[in-house]
């Protein structure tokens, strides 16, 4: 569970970029953190070498939360050169999908895949919510839009512990961030594979947001998985682990044939 500095800042991450396997380095969503990941990284070694970021401002990182996905995508380059990384695969869940997708776009040479969950090429926001958070609030009724109905209750209840502890001017900055961001014409850009991942029951992003992916990236797999809202990894783990693993497995060959 290391520490690196990045623009003189301390960046947290966890998982072991030593070992073995292909690196999939996993992007959190707004207000969130490295922890969102923590069954990717318990369950997922060989063929896959899982890392997990707090983005700046986030968990354990230092910092202030960026403004753009932009500028996020260039910060996530320098944090794979600081570690040693050249080449990996982009993981993100919806903001962190978003910075995965321009990622790729801007960064070909050192993308070996695309794994896309609960995201989109354009990520409206409503105007109610931003102008609540510019109050310096959080929507109380946030949390009942990341889960699905059929979502334990702990889930839920840590959920809430989560958006209470985060400040509302990083979700502020973050879903502002997405609201603004939108490469639905440059998706045809992506010159490598692309896993897509969403829950039938994901009211933030809408399964016609991951169909949208799907039918204008090139090379790319679609997944909807039954019973599973906008936190489809921490509700549906195993399906979203499997998914994962098989696809990583499939780009091994592609990478070797092509």
């Amino acid at each position: 569970m290391p520490f690196v500095m990045v623009h003189n800042r301390k960046v947290y991450y966890a998982g072991d970029n030593s070992l073995e396997g292909s690196p999939v380095i996993f992007c959190h969503g707004s207000g969130g953190g490295h922890h969102h990941w923590l069954y990717q990284l318990k369950n997922l070694q060989n063929p896959v070498n899982p890392l997990a970021v707090d983005l700046p401002g986030h968990g354990r990182s230092e910092g202030d939360a960026l403004h753009s996905v932009s500028a996020y995508r260039d910060w996530l380059h320098d944090f794979t050169q600081e570690i040693g990384i050249e080449r990996f695969i982009p993981a993100g869940h919806s903001l962190g999908g978003a910075i995965a997708l321009d990622y790729a776009i801007h960064y070909p040479d050192h993308t070996m895949g695309l794994i896309l969950i609960g995201t989109g090429s354009r990520l409206r926001v409503l105007p109610a919510i931003l102008d609540v958070l510019r109050e310096g609030q959080v929507p109380p009724d946030f949390v009942d839009f990341l889960y699905s109905p059929a979502a334990e209750d702990e889930l839920r209840v840590r959920g809430r512990e989560e958006v209470a502890a985060c400040a509302a001017s990083v979700y502020y900055a973050d879903l502002n961030a997405c609201d603004r961001f939108d490469i639905s014409s440059e998706l045809p850009r992506i010159s490598v594979p692309a896993l897509i991942l969403c829950g039938t029951d994901d009211r933030l992003t809408p399964v016609k947001y991951s169909r949208f992916l799907a039918d204008n990236i090139p090379w790319s797999r679609i997944e909807i998985i039954e019973g599973a809202g906008h936190m489809v990894m921490l509700e549906k783990p195993d399906q979203v682990n499997s998914a994962i693993r098989a696809f990583v497995a499939e780009l091994d060959t592609y990478s070797k044939e092509n």
